[in-house]
């Protein structure tokens, strides 16, 4: 099959590689989609390590093959694969939290993942989802792991309500995807990027103010148009500045979400401001994937129209353009998000 291989730091190869094979309890899944997500990018940079040389995790396809004891999956079914895969039996899998699993199977770092034609995936009955008819392969790709993620920390962590107003600093896929998931639960959301188009794309996908914050400083403007600071706040980023200004950007009470992962240059450590937090009351959250026992409502969400994750697609794309992308997201001149389509 094709696939890009990653071969060292910044340095994707095209290549011909073996087929996969799966075990009597796994699924081989022909790729149909893939989004290209800044977790990948990490990995590439040499940020964050991988136990596969194929990335990519934003996936959805039809089975191609299956193992002789999966019980809930057929050949030609349309699935989805969550980033939050499991093997069930850690304590964490046993209480429900299957995304926080001692030995997660996740693809394109457990296991070869949609940067190639097919894709093996282990445990199948744990770690497919079903994909609805109605929701095609570019907006199933388009879920990865930026929506599914934001849901669980907007929806399920941070529990935004009607009428509160939230700040999204990080307008890329993981932040257009909060402003989407906060826009459709009733709240009011203001988006903050250095990049126009991205902002653009953000009073798109549902915020009713953007601030540039290389023009701007997006503190002391988050603070006058909510009169005092927003309900909440979410750093889609992972930077330092991102997240210490998100949480700046907050009213007494108020709730931090932590999404984005920090970038080399924090090396997973960023001061906050402890005791301003204590003295407002200031709550901080963090999220991790989407339990895959919650899918069943982020997707019929989708299915609805409630939710909709193409219009966040700038593009769709082919195996051999990921390198270029990957080097605008170091610039962070990327506008919305690509998916792959074209693996040959």
């Amino acid at each position: 099959m094709k696939a890009l291989v990653l071969e060292d730091i910044r340095k994707m190869v095209l290549k011909d590689v073996p087929d996969p094979t799966i075990d009597k309890n796994g699924v081989i899944v022909k790729v149909k989609a893939n989004g290209v997500c800044r977790s990948d990018w990490h990995v590439w940079a040499g940020e964050l390590a991988s136990g596969s040389n194929v990335l990519g995790h934003e996936l959805c396809g039809v089975i191609e093959e299956i193992g002789s004891e999966v019980k809930n999956f057929k050949k030609g079914d349309r699935v989805i694969i969550p980033i939050t895969g499991s093997e069930g039996s850690c304590p964490h899998c046993l209480k429900g939290n299957v995304h926080l699993c001692d030995s997660p199977d996740i693809p394109g770092f457990t296991y070869s993942g949609g940067f190639g034609e097919y894709v093996p995936v282990p445990h199948a009955d744990r770690n497919l989802v079903h994909l609805p008819e109605e929701i095609g392969f570019r907006d199933g790709a388009a879920l990865g792991c930026r929506v599914m993620t934001s849901y669980h920390g907007v929806v399920d962590i941070a529990k935004v309500r009607p009428g509160e107003t939230v700040v999204v600093y990080g307008c890329g896929g993981i932040g257009l995807s909060a402003i989407h998931i906060a826009k459709s639960l009733g709240a009011h959301v203001i988006g903050v990027d250095i990049n126009e188009s991205n902002l653009s794309l953000a009073k798109e996908m549902g915020a009713i103010h953007t601030v540039n914050s290389k023009n701007n400083n997006p503190i002391e403007a988050v603070q006058e148009l909510t009169r005092g600071g927003a309900d909440v706040s979410v750093d889609a980023l992972g930077i330092a500045q991102t997240c210490v200004n998100a949480i700046h950007s907050l009213r007494k009470g108020g709730r931090h979400l932590q999404i984005g992962v920090t970038s080399k240059a924090e090396s997973g450590y960023i001061s906050i401001p402890i005791d301003e937090m204590l003295m407002k009351g200031i709550h901080l959250y963090t999220t991790l994937g989407l339990p895959v026992h919650r899918f069943d409502k982020l997707l019929a969400s989708v299915a609805q129209g409630d939710l909709q994750p193409g219009r966040m697609v700038s593009g769709e794309i082919a195996l051999s353009d990921v390198n270029k992308i990957f080097e605008d997201m170091a610039n962070f001149s990327n506008t919305g998000t690509y998916v792959i389509t074209d693996f040959n």
